[in-house]
């Protein structure tokens, strides 16, 4: 017999036995003869007793001494995998001796359990910041873009940078509300001089921020990759790129007059309402701020796959009601459905079960083809709704969580 202390717990073996699995540290351990190869493979030697002691975990011992005496290892649901796995390979016993139905549902807890590490390790990367105010140490003006840092990056270093941050989202909220306002006819004509004043000063204040969050970086090159001041630097071009085109000849007047007149049809004209138009991306400066809107952006990251597929589903279900509709419905007079591609608009609104009713079926046939592309639709997008919900819910609870520990 083979005399074996695990964690204080004695364990006794036959040799015979451990001798049939060679490439286990037990089956070296027997079938080695040379007194300073066993020491190697076990922690100590109790020389009295005659007693090889590891100092590993006596509870999962219990199951490779099962194993050695039956040849089957057993695993229990209540044990932490990532333990057992170390455990296991420590001993040098492969999991293929586990019957498959244990082993087929260890190695699904075992994927959930990795990929819930991985999320949290995601989690815990969106909410920490590219820089930390370590990184000022040694550097130029250090201590003052550490400053600078803990008063835009970190609204909780301070009462004026939680300012800062109340002031960061108020601004963005009064430039989306004129941009709003400006495509009000009225608005146009009696506000118009208050919406440029209030633009002006909006981007004044965006533009401060971005140069202090520029100043403050230790790495130009990290700071240009990150998404977050990508945000920025749009939010503040369309300013100036508007405020270039308005005064690019500013000296031929006639010129300058004429554009005004044909703005509304010439190119530089189009040019100039989408960079207006692209004011809106201002909104997306809040989801700095916005444990919501982070939890949301991580969501759809983490269920891509599922949102994919849906569209991919959608969009099935759309050539394939078209094509129906469009067969049963072409022959009618003022149909329409003259062709598969004026039947995606109704395809795409009936699976959506948003149902506008400017494009309807007129036959008994049309109708029962609609109904089945409707309920299609209710299944389809009943589908997801639950999985992105539930994950959305436990994600912003994470974050939440992970905000109030930092």
């Amino acid at each position: 017999l083979l005399n074996i202390n695990v964690g204080g717990k004695l364990f006794q073996i036959a040799c015979k036995i451990l001798a049939k699995y060679p490439i286990t540290r037990l089956g070296k351990l027997a079938l080695y003869t040379d007194p300073m190869k066993k020491l190697q493979l076990c922690d100590d030697y109790l020389v009295q007793k005659n007693e090889y002691f590891f100092d590993r975990d006596p509870m999962i011992f219990h199951y490779i001494f099962h194993f050695y005496r039956s040849g089957v290892l057993w695993v229990m649901e209540e044990m932490c995998p990532s333990n057992f796995v170390e455990e296991i390979e420590y001993w040098g016993i492969h999991l293929k001796y586990s019957q498959r139905c244990c082993r087929i549902l260890f190695e699904e807890k075992q994927d959930e359990l990795s990929e819930y590490l991985k999320i949290e390790k995601e989690l815990e990367a969106e909410l920490e910041p590219l820089e930390s105010g370590e990184q000022f140490n040694g550097k130029f003006l250090g201590q003052f873009r550490k400053a600078v840092w803990n008063l835009i990056e970190n609204p909780y270093s301070s009462i004026p940078a939680k300012i800062i941050a109340v002031m960061s989202s108020f601004f963005v909220l009064i430039s989306i509300v004129g941009m709003t306002l400006s495509t009000v006819e009225e608005m146009k004509k009696t506000g118009k001089m208050w919406m440029e004043q209030m633009e002006m000063i909006c981007a004044i204040f965006f533009t401060s921020e971005y140069l202090m969050r520029l100043i403050s970086s230790s790495s130009f090159k990290n700071f240009l990759r990150a998404a977050f001041n990508a945000v920025d630097l749009v939010a503040i071009l369309p300013f100036y790129i508007q405020l270039l085109f308005e005064n690019m000849d500013e000296g031929d007047m006639q010129y300058h007059e004429e554009l005004h007149k044909v703005e509304n049809v010439s190119k530089l004209g189009k040019v100039l309402k989408l960079i207006k138009l692209m004011r809106i991306f201002r909104i997306l400066k809040l989801a700095r701020h916005s444990t919501g809107l982070r939890a949301f952006s991580f969501t759809m990251r983490q269920c891509y796959q599922q949102v994919c597929c849906l569209l991919l589903f959608i969009a099935m279900g759309v050539f394939t009601f078209s094509a129906l509709i469009h067969s049963v419905e072409h022959d009618v007079p003022g149909t329409d459905f003259t062709s598969i591609p004026y039947a995606w608009w109704w395809a795409a609104v009936s699976l959506s079960t948003v149902g506008y009713g400017d494009t309807v079926p007129d036959t008994i046939l049309g109708r029962m083809v609609a109904f089945v592309c409707i309920s299609f639709g209710i299944i389809l997008n009943g589908m997801p709704i639950s999985i992105l919900y539930n994950k959305f819910s436990d994600y912003y609870a994470k974050l939440k969580a992970h905000e109030m520990s930092q």
